[in-house]
């Protein structure tokens, strides 16, 4: 597996934080003025960013996470559902089985109704696979969860067609059967920040589990693939701890900006 490159890990996470916008002009980010693709929810509400420049080879789509009362909710359906809808031989996530397969509004002005929000998106990433793009998928939370189901799916239409997979803060989206169908690992960087209880979740072991290269960001160092019950342990006792490292003398000399010079 090649090593995730700090302008690479920058440019994802920002374009996944700007995916909670209600507008992201692509072309300050280097994409084409006619290079992004709207892909709404049922609510016709934008999910999934797809974004892409005439010169490059690389197209990015971009998830977001739950961000409205009723998608949170589905983060509860902790049950299994097989995703024979799109030919994968192993069930995920009920919630987010859902998510993929709800109705997507029309967004722009050709597109067709009735599609689901993975009909749409194909639609839009399969032509630019067949022009000799190669697509990275990145998202936030649930958004990279579903990202890495619809990688997987991609990858097995279009051997190859998968650049990358990066996910923030993402919790587990299948089990056993889903972890060894996966074809993607070595392509998947899975990015968790200090104390994100998001990423220990769903809270049943052997039930969910993670796929690809887990990159932990603590205590101003990036840890690899460490253990779940290692990671949680350091975490609680992180949280435990936090009140009394303000008395250490490290963090009054940080605080040294708070001072004017003279």
């Amino acid at each position: 597996m090649k090593k995730l490159k700090r302008y690479q890990y920058e440019r994802y996470a920002v374009l996944c934080n700007l995916a909670y916008s209600r507008v992201l002009k692509q072309t300050r980010y280097g994409f084409a003025p006619k290079g992004q693709r709207i892909i709404a929810n049922r609510f016709g509400l934008p999910m999934i960013r797809v974004l892409w420049s005439k010169d490059k080879e690389e197209v990015i789509v971009v998830l977001k996470g739950s961000h409205n009362p009723w998608d949170w909710l589905l983060n509860l359906c902790l049950w299994h559902k097989p995703c024979d809808q799109i030919d994968l031989d192993y069930s995920i996530h009920a919630g987010y089985h859902f998510l993929i397969h709800q109705n997507s509004q029309p967004f722009h002005k050709h597109d067709e109704a009735n599609l689901t929000v993975y009909q749409r998106l194909f639609d839009t990433i399969v032509p630019l696979v067949l022009e000799g793009k190669r697509i990275t998928f990145t998202g936030h939370s649930s958004g990279g969860a579903i990202g890495t189901v619809l990688a997987d799916h991609l990858e097995k239409r279009f051997p190859c067609s998968v650049k990358r997979v990066v996910t923030f803060g993402q919790p587990a989206v299948g089990g056993k059967a889903f972890k060894a169908g996966y074809l993607l690992s070595h392509k998947t960087y899975r990015i968790c920040c200090d104390l994100d209880i998001v990423t220990f979740l769903p809270p049943i072991p052997y039930l969910y589990q993670h796929v690809g290269k887990m990159l932990w960001l603590y205590n101003g160092k990036i840890y690899e693939n460490t253990p779940t019950m290692l990671r949680l342990g350091r975490s609680i006792g992180s949280w435990l701890m936090r009140p009394f490292s303000y008395h250490l003398m490290t963090k009054y000399i940080r605080n040294k900006d708070f001072f004017d010079e003279r």
